[in-house]
């Protein structure tokens, strides 16, 4: 049983994807009514901005990016430690923090995966519950009422009666006719 479970997950987490999908898709059409509303004010707004301001602003930015930029490698250099010792015992450090946030993050991962399968297992009950419905309509709509009674030609009493009356056929095994035996005399 727990074979066919390990099968079922990886098809209940793409039923959850599935439907996960379909969710956002369905988000898609307001959304860009949204961007259509709001563009022409943006484009208007960009129309009346003036240039020099603008060149102005990213120039500003620029001369405070360089700025931090210089102050953080002058702080990095200055901080640099020549003791190899602790390079090493810093690198080990850092190290081990790697492998224990990439164990955390498979953790979540597999978290997340057993989540989204769980959701697609509700997704495909609902899919399930969803088509019995349908079929118990169609059913109802194609299967006779209770007051009509099946047409035939003759009572179903009476089919039986022949049917019992009837000689049964004998059946016999024919026996092929002994060529080989007939020639191996006739040659003798």
């Amino acid at each position: 049983m727990a074979i066919i479970d390990e099968l079922r997950t990886p098809l209940y987490f793409a039923a959850g994807t599935a439907d996960l999908a379909v969710r956002q898709a369905k988000k898609v059409p307001g959304l860009i009514e949204q961007l259509a509303a709001e563009a022409p004010a943006r484009i208007e707004a960009v129309r009346k901005t003036d240039p020099k301001a603008v060149q102005e602003k990213v120039t500003a930015q620029a001369k405070e990016a360089q700025v931090t930029v210089q102050a953080k490698f002058a702080e990095v250099v200055g901080g640099l430690d020549t003791d190899l010792k602790k390079l090493g015992e810093t690198a080990q450090d850092l190290a081990l923090r790697g492998v224990g946030v990439a164990a955390e993050y498979a953790v979540k991962a597999r978290e997340k995966y057993e989540e989204v399968a769980a959701h697609g297992e509700e997704a495909v009950k609902t899919w399930r519950a969803e088509a019995a419905e349908e079929i118990t309509e169609i059913a109802v709509v194609v299967e006779p009422s209770a007051d009509e009674t099946p047409v035939t030609d003759e009572p179903v009493a009476e089919a039986d009666a022949d049917a019992e009356k009837a000689p049964a056929r004998k059946t016999t095994a024919r026996k092929a006719p002994a060529k080989k035996a007939t020639v191996a005399a006739e040659k003798e």
